[in-house]
């Protein structure tokens, strides 16, 4: 099944809609979500993105990323993707929103109006494979220190939107 996402202007208006990888090829400016979840302890969820992703495979990136639907809020598009991809249903707060472009490889762009929600939760995971190769726990010190010595090992767009999260924490 084709994806969508819908492009907008800067202030949120919605100007149409167009296929995910055009988009992303184009580098249009498209709406978008990212979820952080941590744990009691304070540490933060990563995922490893599935092998078979069409850009960024294999790569350690938040809890979740992705695009609401037409007609779909952001909270709305969240709440399923954390579903699709964790198989976990969680509580979650809207944060911040912030507009941000990333060259993610292979003449691909992520550029984005971002609404960033935090989310808590400490059960099992059902991970969908075709989405996410594993998950952990990590502490904001260590996640600094694999940044700083791996930073290949990390999506283009979490270094952005993590940077943007201490900014407002």
């Amino acid at each position: 099944m084709e994806e969508f996402v819908v492009l907008v202007n800067p202030e949120d208006e919605i100007l149409g809609l167009m296929e995910k990888q055009q988009a992303h090829i184009n580098g249009l400016l498209h709406r978008a979500f990212s979820v952080f979840l941590f744990n009691a302890k304070g540490e933060m969820l990563l995922q490893k993105r599935a092998q078979g992703k069409y850009h960024s495979p294999n790569q350690w990136t938040n809890a979740v990323c992705s695009h609401p639907r037409e007609n779909e809020t952001y909270l709305d598009g969240a709440k399923r993707r954390i579903k699709e991809e964790l198989g976990i249903e969680t509580e979650l707060s809207e944060k911040f929103s912030f507009i941000y472009k990333a060259d993610v490889g292979n003449g691909l762009w992520e550029h984005e109006l971002d609404h960033v929600f935090v989310g808590h939760y400490e059960a099992d995971f059902n991970l969908n494979p075709q989405e996410v190769e594993e998950v952990r726990f990590i502490s904001m010190k260590d996640l600094d220190q694999e940044m700083i010595e791996s930073p290949e090992n990390f999506t283009e767009w979490f270094k952005i939107i993590l940077e943007e999260y201490k900014h407002h924490f």
